[in-house]
């Protein structure tokens, strides 16, 4: 399963992944762009709700930012390699 997943979001992965080892990499790093990509779902869903209560589609452009970050944050955290991990946090 994990490596269909990891199929249908290789573009967003091979962003990330590609380059050297990272070499200051910890664990505690995907915990938390987990953390972070879930607080920005709770973001996006509470942006979503509220915009579809006001009735305006532009009020929507803030839950599709904060949906995308939360998604990728998700993949990069659950499906990618460390060095990814370590790419998104910008460590080398």
């Amino acid at each position: 399963m994990r490596e269909k997943l990891r199929a249908i979001f290789a573009p967003v992965l091979a962003v990330f992944e590609k380059g050297e080892p990272a070499v200051s990499y910890r664990p505690s790093h995907r915990k938390i762009l987990l953390a972070l990509g879930t607080l920005f779902l709770l973001l996006g869903a509470v942006s979503a709700y509220l915009a579809f209560n006001s009735g305006q589609l532009a009020s929507l452009i803030p839950a599709l930012i904060f949906g995308a970050v939360s998604l990728v944050s998700v993949v990069v955290a659950t499906l990618g390699n460390d060095t990814a991990v370590a790419r998104i946090w910008g460590l080398k």
